[in-house]
């Protein structure tokens, strides 16, 4: 029986199959948590619809709840975060309906969520929490079918949390993005690496020697900086809170507002989950060249509509993934990506040794989530910290890695108050 999907060419299959082999090689813990589904089918007989990026890593996820008994459906989180070969792949090789096509315009977009919610999901998993605002607001009827579900973005999250505490969330959501073994490494070694490689992509150009603002220190932005810091850039960061704004500077950055590291930037990297991060004041005292770049979920953080207003006439493809606007006075701004995850839409998204520990914890919450069905409520829950501690304890086994183990005399003392000086 033919498998349901939208994607763009079956017969891009093949590639996308030996890029998702590649990725399983750094992904080994995924890769036992796979061996101990596939044993014990702890999802067996569940509906699970995911919106996530579709990449070789999300591919062995998918891989991974299918061994666990779960019946997938999978459709993208971002309209140009889709690698086409390996949406082909899954569809042909794994029988895993898929509906995401790179490019899509955002109305096809949300017709792939709501083809993902016709599969009247127990358990969704969501990367910037589209799949559930849609069931909230669309498809309400479905509700009544879903246990639970994991959430994997920091913006994801913000969201959440606002349903929850308007009273609106209908289901418990496990926040994966807060889990330890997610943002210590996904958020900062992740997308700081694959963040400089999608500007890098995209451009062509050095990094050393430029001068690279940074928006936001959040374990994303910290990423970033550090990343562009190792590449031979001078990095300004922004910020709005001021113990973040205080560790960047600790951390050897300068830190200022965005109004004074306009005119200085030469290339400028928002990931706030906030909106007009770069607005049009800004725009208005940048540097002929400047580069814009987003790794934030959504492709609200450059104001794009003012900088459209802003341009003389309507920009110009000048490389792929690279848009020039010209300004009144001559001035040229080049946006990358559409203003979308330069990450994803220029590169290939974070190193699959990162997402093996995220992915993990998308897997143990979502045999979680049935486990403890009837004792969660209606809110945003953080991953447990049994789960975080035995991924980080699979990946040490998996790198052959070993750590000391407290004495019965150290527990002793770490559990008393009576022995001081």
């Amino acid at each position: 029986m033919p498998i349901d999907h939208d994607i763009k060419d079956l017969n891009l299959a093949p590639a996308g199959r030996l890029r998702i082999d590649w990725a399983e090689r750094e992904m080994p813990v995924l890769r036992l948590i796979r061996e101990r589904f596939a044993a014990e089918k702890p999802l067996k007989g569940v509906r699970l619809s995911a919106c996530l990026h579709i990449t070789t890593e999300t591919a062995n996820l998918a891989r991974t709840l299918q061994a666990g008994g779960a019946e997938v459906v999978l459709t993208a989180s971002n309209p140009l975060s889709t690698q086409d070969d390996v949406a082909a792949a899954l569809v042909s090789y794994y029988e895993i309906p898929v509906f995401a096509i790179k490019g899509e315009d955002n109305e096809t977009y949300y017709k792939h969520i709501h083809a993902a919610l016709d599969h009247r999901p127990h358990i969704t998993m969501d990367d910037g929490a589209d799949l559930v605002s849609t069931l909230h607001k669309e498809r309400t009827d479905l509700i009544g079918n879903v246990i639970g579900g994991t959430e994997e973005t920091t913006t994801g999250v913000i969201r959440l949390r606002a349903m929850a505490r308007q009273g609106v969330l209908r289901y418990p959501i496990i926040a994966v993005n807060d889990a330890l073994t997610k943002y210590l490494f996904d958020n900062r070694y992740g997308t700081g690496q694959s963040t400089m490689d999608g500007v890098i992509r995209a451009t062509n150009v050095l990094i050393a020697g430029k001068t690279v603002v940074v928006a936001g220190y959040g374990w994303c932005s910290r990423g970033i900086a550090m990343r562009a810091k190792g590449l031979g850039a001078n990095v300004i960061v922004t910020e709005v809170d001021p113990l973040k704004a205080l560790e960047a500077v600790m951390d050897g950055y300068r830190v200022m507002p965005m109004r004074e590291a306009a005119p200085q930037g030469d290339i400028f990297i928002t990931s706030t989950g906030d909106i007009n991060v770069i607005d049009r004041h800004h725009f208005e005292v940048m540097k002929d060249g400047a580069i814009l770049a987003n790794s934030g979920h959504f492709n609200v953080e450059i104001n794009i509509p003012a900088l459209e207003e802003l341009a003389v006439e309507p920009p110009r493809r000048v490389r792929p993934f690279v848009d020039e606007y010209t300004l009144p006075d001559g001035r040229r701004l080049y946006l990358l990506a559409e203003g979308r995850l330069v990450n994803l839409a220029a590169a290939e998204g974070h190193p699959s040794a990162v997402m093996d520990m995220s992915f993990a914890n998308q897997a143990l919450c979502a045999a979680y989530i049935l486990r403890n069905a009837e004792r969660l409520e209606r809110t945003v829950y953080t991953v447990p910290e049994e789960i975080d501690r035995e991924i980080a304890r699979l990946k040490l086994q998996a790198m052959g890695v070993e750590i000391d183990v407290l004495t019965p005399e150290q527990e002793r003392y770490l559990a008393s108050w009576e022995e001081g000086t």
